[in-house]
């Protein structure tokens, strides 16, 4: 069994427009939901080995955020190619991991698509769709290597979005 923990970067700074994508770091709110969101994990026992993130400053202040609240394990390794990906280059970075429970933070549209594309049966939650910042998935497959992973077999285990959440 694997688990993959998705999760798209938390709410993002638009203070400066001259600020390049690439370099845009979290506001307020969304370092807040960062640290929220690894509550919510921690309280739930989903505590990922391996942690694939996007090379982008608020995806790498989103991990900043969330690994406090866990037991300081998780090995961060950083992916420039999850930087605005497609369900492509996610599944096929995703394919390489080693660890049992893989948290992969990524951003939009890429990590929507990914996310309804990977389970069979896509959580009751009206939000799922849309993947808002900060929104994380949480799905299973039944396989021995993440070599094995095939779209539209994973099951879905959880489905949290910030302003949702209950830690």
């Amino acid at each position: 069994m694997k688990r993959l923990i998705l999760t798209r970067h938390a709410k993002s700074a638009w203070d400066d427009p001259l600020t390049p994508d690439h370099e845009r770091p979290l506001n307020e709110r969304g370092r807040a939901a960062a640290a929220d969101l690894g509550q919510w994990l921690a309280s739930r026992g989903y505590l990922p080995e391996k942690v694939l993130c996007s090379d982008a400053v608020r995806t790498r202040q989103t991990w900043a955020g969330i690994a406090p609240a866990l037991s300081g394990n998780a090995v961060l390794e950083l992916k420039p190619a999850l930087y605005q990906a497609g369900v492509d280059v996610m599944l096929a970075v995703l394919k390489h991991a080693k660890s049992d429970v893989v948290l992969m933070i990524g951003h939009n549209p890429g990590i929507a698509e990914f996310a309804e594309k990977l389970v069979a049966k896509a959580p009751l939650n009206l939000e799922f769709a849309r993947y808002p910042t900060g929104a994380t998935l949480v799905v299973d497959f039944a396989v021995d290597a993440w070599d094995q992973v095939e779209l539209g077999k994973g099951i879905t285990v959880d489905f949290v979005i910030p302003r949702e959440m209950v830690v």
